[in-house]
């Protein structure tokens, strides 16, 4: 019972001090989302969608929950949003080439169509992401007028 009681004192002084360290936030300017909205001209309520699905994780701009402070929660959102960023990111949407965007685009397609995104952990904690399929087929038509206007074929149904 005592090297019980050890080990647990033992991680919360481990936990305590892991709180003093944090990875680098995502927080730029919603500026940096201007010129994605100006190239692919989302309907207002499409613009909706991607402000309350796809930016947290896929922009510049990340609005952090309270418990974003909490080692080591901290580390496993930092990690979702770099790796939304890696896969698409519309702050950085200027200087892509035209066939880039048109790529991600089709993947942008696929993942509403095949309902992968948003990702399930973030609808746990973000009840108001979740997207029914009249919000799926309303972004998925949009990015199918966008995959047009890059001068691709659209997709197949």
């Amino acid at each position: 019972m005592k090297t019980l009681k050890r080990l647990v004192f033992f991680l919360i002084i481990i936990l305590l001090i892991a709180q003093f360290f944090n990875p680098k936030k995502n927080q730029g300017n919603l500026k940096s989302l201007e010129y994605f909205y100006e190239d692919t001209t989302p309907p207002e309520h499409v613009k909706i969608i991607l402000k309350k699905n796809c930016t947290n994780c896929h922009s510049n701009v990340t609005h952090y929950p309270w418990y974003s402070t909490l080692t080591p929660l901290n580390f496993w959102i930092a990690k979702h949003v770099k790796e939304g960023k890696n896969h698409f990111n519309m702050s950085n949407w200027q200087g892509n080439a035209t066939k880039r965007k048109a790529q991600k685009f089709e993947a942008l397609i696929k993942m509403f169509k095949t309902k992968q995104m948003p990702l399930p952990p973030y609808t746990w904690y973000h009840n108001q992401a979740k997207l029914n399929d009249t919000d799926i087929k309303e972004v998925v038509n949009w990015a199918k007028l966008v995959r047009l206007k890059y001068g691709l074929e659209p997709m197949p149904e």
